[in-house]
């Protein structure tokens, strides 16, 4: 995918709705809400948010699921495709789709590293509005499991791979809905604060960074037993 001004100017616009807003969570500190741990025994930072925030997430059009609709319990994490951190943590959510078939995963695109960021961002979102959530599921496993930088480009190689055509592709990709869903997305991390990346929501806990699979699988844990990430 050519970075020409047009599409340079419009991942611009939509890394400026993180950059440049504060939201209307993000004014408030992350601290410890709970006591949370990582894997290696750190301090979790974590914040409860407004449940009248949380419930719109449900609504955003283009995330990624996987696992049952139906499920009582849903994780969502907020990520850039370039975060290093987000490599590890799309692993560890891999594993966790496997070991608790109950558990539901959702993607939300928070693209603020980068403009190869927010393009590797829409043609994701172009393989979940034409392939579906499986097909983009597939695609933010491929990616992240790659070494180096990850763009548009490399995106649109990975889509045509899993049978999306890469006009197609791009044409998608650049649509004003995948524009809007995408500004959507990272306009929903600024409301909720989330200005790390990976960072997480579970129930109405917001988690920045990754705390590790073990750590993750506590909190949901915690969350079915009390509903809180810890009890």
């Amino acid at each position: 995918m050519p970075i020409d001004r047009r599409r340079f100017l419009v991942a611009s616009a939509s890394l400026a709705v993180i950059i440049g807003g504060t939201g209307r969570a993000a004014a408030q500190s992350y601290g410890q809400s709970y006591t949370a741990t990582s894997d290696e025994g750190r301090a979790v930072a974590n914040m409860r948010l407004p449940g009248e925030i949380t419930g719109e997430i449900p609504a955003l059009r283009g995330v990624t699921y996987v696992g049952p609709r139906e499920a009582e319990t849903t994780i969502y994490e907020f990520f850039d495709f370039n975060c290093p951190y987000c490599r590890k943590a799309g692993a560890d959510l891999a594993s966790l789709a496997s070991s608790d078939p109950t558990l539901r995963i959702g993607l939300v695109h928070n693209p603020i590293l980068s403009v190869q960021s927010a393009q590797a961002a829409k043609v994701a979102l172009a393989v979940q509005r034409k392939l579906g959530s499986a097909a983009a599921w597939n695609l933010y496993g491929q990616l992240l499991g790659r070494p180096g930088r990850i763009d548009g480009p490399g995106a649109l190689d990975a889509a045509t791979a899993l049978g999306l055509p890469k006009p197609e592709a791009e044409g998608i990709a650049d649509s004003e809905e995948v524009r809007a869903a995408l500004k959507s997305h990272m306009k929903m991390a600024a409301d909720l604060g989330l200005y790390a990346t990976p960072s997480y929501v579970l129930g109405n806990t917001g988690i920045l960074g990754h705390p590790g699979a073990r750590s993750l699988a506590r909190m949901i844990a915690s969350l079915r037993r009390c509903d809180r990430i810890a009890c």
